[in-house]
């Protein structure tokens, strides 16, 4: 039996590595040592589960953080993860997660996830029926199911989980609820949300020709959940992004990031309608082009929540990508940056606005002459190190165990958070069906069954809240 076959079944290692790792125990520090001992207990060790690109730099945070041990490292590419082999040449190295919670399972405390979004569920759910504390990559899932999963699964295991959106720990959208909560601009109701990504491929045709797979690339453990299909070129490891089985476009990609600030300060949960539409792309001149494998070069949504104890109604967010810019307000000096230039967050209340930029970084009232006048107390701690505090913060709440230290981006935040985002995809979807004249007109709006989890009007989309998982890849949970 070959490795893969070995480790094909995720049922077995959670079955045996469950009853290890009820046995694992803290040992606390004054039992050991003394004052500058650093006992195990103190030590959160790490695995990293795609430790190349923004997995490099997730692995050496949590480690900069000084109280983290960086023991594994897990990566179906070779060359992705040679800075980080050579960072850290203690840890072992395994190419197949399953491996390495198989083998390893006893020495883990926490694990990180930072592969393409299609793989984010399936490698960080199994960590958790584990026991294992876990911090996932922006956007927490793929899949509508996939977030609810994971974050009915965070309550079930009791383990310490953060998304990685890190403007989560900012100053700015800690500022901004201070604001909001004083009432500087009323009943907040209206947002907009913008970015001018993608910065990758999107609107495409998937290439005919297939490419040559390189030797230190596992193209079938980096497939995953996704369907098998030919290695192309170019799309390992960024511009997978575009691609549906893969990514889940700009908005999947940027709108955890800008959408962070709105859920966080207004209690925001789950949506209950969006409709959207989406930017065409032409094979020529004439003809208008349809590639339902890839996201479309740009998109524009709305999302309806419903009201929550910190708004009067119901709240309306407006996101646009690929470009595309709400109207500046008339607040705003002309000569003003509007957000940061490209990415944006604008609050709109019955008294006033406020404008921040990407990752609510910068907030400041509008007209800006308004901003140095805000004398509201500091009523939310900062996160020191901000960025940077957002690893360390889920670090420290690891080692302090599960209830008993916050952190800024838990499941029960995020998750809805990314099912709003994945939900509006569906729109985004749905309406890029239209526009292959399948369907009349080219807005659509979407009515959402959020305890079925299920589109109500439009079946066609329901396939994309739970895709078919290729055989031997299913999640293993049942909510």
């Amino acid at each position: 039996m070959n490795k893969k076959e070995n480790y094909a079944s995720r049922r077995n290692f959670l079955k045996t590595g469950a009853a290890a790792a009820a046995g694992f125990m803290i040992v606390p520090r004054h039992v050991l040592g003394g004052e500058g001992f650093t006992a195990p207990s103190d030590k959160l060790v790490v695995a990293g589960i795609g430790v190349g690109g923004k997995g490099e730099s997730d692995i050496k945070s949590f480690y900069d953080s000084g109280k983290a041990e960086i023991a594994y490292l897990c990566d179906v590419d070779d060359r992705r993860a040679a800075n980080s082999i050579k960072r850290f040449p203690k840890a072992k190295y395994y190419n197949d997660f399953r491996e390495m919670l198989d083998k390893e399972h006893k020495h883990i405390d926490a694990v990180s996830v930072s592969g393409p979004d299609h793989n984010h569920a399936i490698h960080a759910l199994p960590a958790m029926q584990l026991g294992k504390h876990v911090y996932v990559q922006k956007p927490l899932t793929h899949d509508v199911y996939e977030a609810r999963v994971l974050t009915h699964a965070a309550k079930k295991y009791k383990v310490v989980t953060q998304m990685g959106n890190q403007g989560a720990s900012g100053d700015g959208v800690r500022k901004m609820r201070e604001w909001v909560d004083a009432g500087l601009i009323g009943d907040v109701h209206t947002i907009h949300c913008w970015t001018d990504r993608p910065v990758w491929p999107q609107g495409i045709q998937w290439p005919a020709q297939k490419g040559t797979v390189p030797s230190e690339l596992d193209w079938d453990l980096w497939l995953g959940s996704a369907p098998y299909v030919d290695y192309i070129e170019k799309l390992v490891p960024f511009n997978w992004r575009g691609w549906w089985d893969y990514g889940t476009g700009a908005l999947g990609d940027m709108g955890c990031h800008i959408m962070e600030a709105p859920f966080s300060i207004l209690g925001l949960q789950y949506v209950k309608d969006v409709q959207a539409s989406v930017g065409t792309v032409y094979v020529d001149e004439f003809k208008r082009g349809y590639f339902p494998e890839s996201c479309p070069p740009s998109s524009y949504a709305v999302m309806t929540f419903p009201k929550t104890d910190k708004t009067a109604g119901d709240v309306k967010i407006h996101w646009s990508d690929g470009g595309i810019q709400p109207g500046r307000p008339e607040e705003l000096g002309a000569n003003e940056i509007f957000g940061d230039g490209g990415n944006g967050i604008l609050f709109t209340g019955t008294k006033g606005k406020i404008l921040a930029d990407c990752y609510a970084d910068n907030p400041r009232l509008l007209p800006t002459s308004r901003t140095e006048g805000a004398n509201v107390p500091q009523k939310h701690e900062r996160v020191p190190g901000s960025a940077s505090g957002h690893y360390a913060q889920w670090v420290e709440a690891c080692i302090a165990g599960y209830g008993n230290k916050q952190v800024s981006a838990p499941f029960e935040i995020s998750g809805p958070l990314t099912e709003a985002l994945l939900m509006a995809n569906l729109a985004i979807r749905g309406s890029d069906m239209r526009i292959n004249n399948k369907y009349p007109g080219r807005n659509l709006k979407l009515l959402w069954d959020n305890e079925s989890m299920k589109v109500s009007n439009f079946d066609e989309v329901n396939q994309f809240v739970k895709r078919e998982y290729r055989k031997g890849w299913e999640l293993d949970y049942k909510l």
